[in-house]
């Protein structure tokens, strides 16, 4: 073998030593629950994560719990509810998957190999951000209250008053990405204690406007949210 193959080989080498780990982007655990089949960790993320950034995480969380066998993650936005009456409360869910239960699709896998199951139910960066830009001409010399994107729906939910209008109302409407408005409507305010609420149906489902977080009910949702969205995420 010639002296310059090895040099080359020797730099080579030293380069996937030296390779520095990627940094692991910014997590809090909030909530662990275990049931007979499975641990599930609640995971809050400052913001909107690609796949790559996610699995990080979960491969975080995977070598901090070597002992766990069926681990199970749910992460959550700002503004997302730990306790939900859907499913509409998570950004994504992890799941890793036994060895033994592996399958065709199962492409993706940690820095130690394990393999990972990731559903994203949100929307990515780039697609909020365009929600969050557009300006219908129904808010025009309006205030608005926030946008808060719903990503189950895929559209952006924006509730806004009249500076000019003497009754006081609220004025809720709802966009998709080409800016057409697929919901809109006048809310009933209700005042319940210090808490005002907004009912959107005649059936009573109604949404409550606090700290810059929009959180839906339904009539018969016993007071647990279905969703819950922090404005300009």
């Amino acid at each position: 073998m010639s002296i310059k193959r090895i040099i080359i080989g020797c730099l080579l080498l030293s380069f996937f030593a030296c390779k520095k780990p990627q940094d692991i982007p910014h997590f809090t655990v909030s909530k662990v629950f275990k049931t007979d089949t499975a641990t599930t960790v609640n995971v809050h993320i400052a913001n909107r994560m690609t796949t790559a950034q996610l699995l990080l995480i979960a491969g975080k969380l995977k070598k901090d719990s070597t002992q766990i066998q069926n681990l199970k993650i749910s992460f959550l936005l700002p503004g997302n509810t730990e306790t939900s009456a859907g499913e509409n409360s998570y950004y994504a869910a992890a799941k890793f998957v036994n060895k033994n239960q592996v399958a065709s699709y199962d492409t993706l896998k940690d820095d130690e190999g394990n393999v990972i199951r990731l559903k994203i139910f949100g929307l990515n960066e780039t697609q909020a951000k365009h929600l969050l830009s557009l300006q219908p001409k129904e808010i025009a010399n309006k205030n608005v209250m926030g946008r808060f994107i719903d990503d189950y729906n895929h559209t952006v939910i924006i509730p806004f008053d009249d500076p000019l209008d003497e009754k006081k109302e609220v004025y809720v409407i709802e966009l998709d990405s080409a800016s057409k408005v697929v919901s809109a409507t006048i809310p009933v305010k209700a005042k319940e204690g210090n808490i005002e609420k907004w009912l959107v149906t005649q059936h009573g489902d109604y949404m409550i406007l606090k700290d810059s977080v929009l959180t839906q009910y339904a009539a018969d949702g016993l007071g647990v949210p279905f969703n819950s969205i922090k404005s300009g995420i």
